[in-house]
């Protein structure tokens, strides 16, 4: 499964994610952002399973804003993983 998640009150504008048909994390890349931490996020998530960066991600904030491009990558997951 593959979907493209339109990011809401960060930098990125979207982040695109593929999940294997068990719930790994295959791939993500962000547009947009802090280029390097966008990476670095992908890079770490990738072959984990989405429960577990769902865990280690949700509700990080950037700065003073409610949320943060880790946070907005969990939301994703979570939107995946209800629609599976």
């Amino acid at each position: 499964m593959t979907k493209t998640y339109y990011t809401k009150g960060v930098c990125s504008r979207s982040v695109t994610i593929e999940l294997t048909d068990d719930g790994i994390i295959k791939s993500a890349e962000f547009e947009g952002g802090c280029n390097g931490n966008t990476k670095g996020i992908c890079a770490l998530v990738e072959n984990m399973k989405a429960t577990e960066a769902i865990d280690r991600l949700e509700g990080i904030k950037c700065g003073f804003k409610s949320t943060s491009c880790p946070d907005q990558l969990a939301r994703a997951l979570t939107e995946m993983l209800e629609e599976m």
